[in-house]
């Protein structure tokens, strides 16, 4: 939520690719100050093209986020990006040849019921910005399936490394056609988006690390109500009752995903105890 908060903060001032080189600029410093500790050795990986891909597709959903922040409220970025799931599910079957089950397959189909509550097409008008939003959260579903590839041989710190260097670009050129110097009011929202940014990659690994699926999904939901206060509080943004039972029928499909994939795995090490 604070990275949401300094980024719409930011956006009064920047545009989207500015923001999008600081963050990964003060990522860059971040990161190397880690890898001095621990060991610049990890970063030699043998899947660059992989990485590539991988950053392109989440600049991607960057992009599409930090635009959204600044245009439509924030319950509704942040609902949109409870899509990522659905995408990721249609992906991973694609890409890692992960068998698609009927958990996932429900998971896909209360996802789209759950966007177009969101969006409600042909009721009301769709704000562009949502639609860009909306593609970047299949830049991040893209993205974390890639992630998955690359954890099975490279450090989570190798991956937070070639993030930071290959978006760097990214962000500068564009940038530079409409480069505004920040002014000393915007310096600490550039490390507040740029400290979180890689934060929220860590405290999502290490939570997927020590507790189920099924205690991490929902408490990330809490999210949207919470940035919907938060939004309601400091930007007078009226609580939108269509995001939150969106977003809600979402998170019904991505639990009978995780619980359908519990079950089936139980399933499998009760085969092998018995074979």
């Amino acid at each position: 939520m604070a990275m949401a908060v300094g980024g719409r903060e930011l956006s009064t001032e920047l545009g989207t690719f500015e923001i999008l080189f600081f963050r990964s600029l003060i990522g860059v410093f971040i990161v190397g100050a880690l890898l001095a500790q621990s060991g610049w050795r990890q970063i030699l990986s043998k899947r660059l093209g992989v990485h590539t891909v991988r950053n392109l597709a989440h600049f991607a959903g960057q992009f599409g986020w930090f635009f959204g922040i600044a245009l439509i409220p924030l319950a509704e970025v942040f609902a949109i990006e409870f899509t990522v799931p659905v995408w990721t599910a249609i992906l991973a079957p694609l890409l890692l040849s992960e068998r698609l089950t009927r958990g996932g397959i429900t998971a896909i189909v209360l996802g789209f019921i759950g966007m177009l509550i969101i969006l409600r097409p042909g009721i009301a008008v769709i704000n562009p910005a949502a639609l860009v939003v909306l593609a970047g959260a299949v830049g991040y579903a893209l993205s974390h399936t890639l992630t998955r590839r690359l954890a099975l041989a490279d450090t989570p710190l190798c991956i937070l490394f070639y993030m930071t260097v290959i978006q760097l670009p990214l962000g500068l050129i564009p940038a530079i056609a409409d480069w505004v110097t920040p002014s000393m009011l915007m310096w600490p929202w550039l490390f507040v988006v740029g400290i979180t940014a890689l934060s929220a990659h860590y405290c999502m690994a290490r939570a997927l690390a020590i507790a189920d699926a099924t205690v991490v999904v929902p408490l990330d939901f809490l999210r949207l109500p919470l940035i919907a206060l938060v939004g309601f509080l400091f930007d007078a943004e009226a609580l939108d009752w269509f995001v939150l039972g969106g977003a809600m029928v979402m998170l019904v499909g991505n639990l009978s995903n995780i619980w359908g994939e519990e079950a089936a795995s139980e399933k499998r090490s009760d085969c092998k105890q018995f074979s």
